[in-house]
């Protein structure tokens, strides 16, 4: 199987057990969340080697998120520590339906300290792959031009990347700077993954062909739209086409489909599959995500996927 890079945040993610505001929320269920984190553990349960490049603080949330790694056969390699910050953290809201209310507390947090130095032991040794997202580069001017410098070292390698926007608003200064830095980073990536939502404030454009041309502009050879419950657009080449998504008959939480999303696409290009089957599997990965609690649940072993695809295609 493949070996892949990425870097991010991993927080300690609290959700609540009953319905209603967090404010009032009595109980909650522990859990390890982050975009990054969502997209390794799903790469790794259907084995591909996954190294995630980190800072965690030493404090109790940081060791359970490294044990979390361990069991989850995620490389903690690059995975170092700040003891004088202290690891993120976020709350989740409850819901049956929507998306529920996210409160986060990650401001001057260890992993908001990486930078340079970071990243420079890294070997890209036998790497085929790095999957980056937009949430590093809003975390501190020293994470961008770590993710910057990542992104330098991968094309002068030739190993392809994959960039999902995932818009995290509240951590930019304004709107403008989020716009022209996450369409700056999405021009050097090989595969751009917004969705269709995000694509539409990051382009100003509206119909999902127009926001894949915008980065066909820039210089990017595939993008993949996520159309939500509606499925994906897909724009490389020659090739034009909508990918239906899989029905789901009971959503539990959609944080974290977009990222199992990311992960049948990847996981498929990697394995040789067609950019049409590549596409199919996200479309089938993001419906398992929003089954299952949590942000990374639901994501599946390849027993599991392959099940769920042939039950859904007999």
């Amino acid at each position: 199987m493949s070996k892949i890079i990425t870097v991010g945040e991993p927080m300690a993610l609290f959700v609540a057990e009953q319905e209603g505001a967090l404010e009032d929320a009595e109980r909650f269920t522990r859990y390890v969340a982050g975009a990054e984190v969502n997209f390794s553990i799903g790469m790794s349960r259907l084995g591909h080697d996954v190294q995630y490049i980190t800072q965690l603080g030493t404090d109790p949330f940081g060791k359970y998120i490294a044990r979390f790694f361990e069991q989850n056969a995620i490389d903690t390699t690059y995975v170092t520590y700040e003891p004088r910050c202290l690891t993120g953290m976020m709350w989740k809201q409850k819901v049956t339906s929507g998306d529920p209310v996210v409160f986060s507390a990650r401001k001057n947090s260890a992993a908001s300290h990486m930078g340079l130095h970071t990243i420079a032991n890294v070997s890209w040794e036998g790497i085929d792959h790095i999957h980056l997202t937009g949430i590093p580069p809003a975390l501190s001017v020293g994470c961008r031009e770590m993710v910057y410098e990542l992104m330098a070292q991968a094309r002068r390698r030739g190993v392809q990347i994959s960039y999902d926007p995932n818009l995290r608003p509240g951590l930019w200064p304004d709107k403008h700077e989020m716009v022209q830095v996450i369409n700056d980073l999405a021009r050097r990536a090989d595969i751009v993954l917004p969705g269709i939502e995000e694509g539409r404030l990051l382009t100003g454009k509206e119909d999902e062909q127009d926001i894949a041309d915008f980065y066909h502009a820039a210089g990017v050879d595939t993008v993949v739209i996520k159309l939500g419950a509606k499925g994906a657009y897909t724009s490389s080449g020659e090739q034009c086409f909508y990918t239906e998504g899989f029905r789901v008959e009971r959503v539990v939480d959609t944080v974290g489909a977009g990222d199992g999303f990311a992960v049948g696409v990847v996981s498929g290009l990697l394995e040789g599959l067609t950019l049409q089957e590549a596409v199919k599997r996200g479309t089938a990965i993001g419906a398992l995500a929003v089954m299952a609690p949590g942000d990374n649940d639901g994501l599946p072993k390849r027993e599991g996927l392959e099940a769920f695809m042939a039950s859904k295609t007999a």
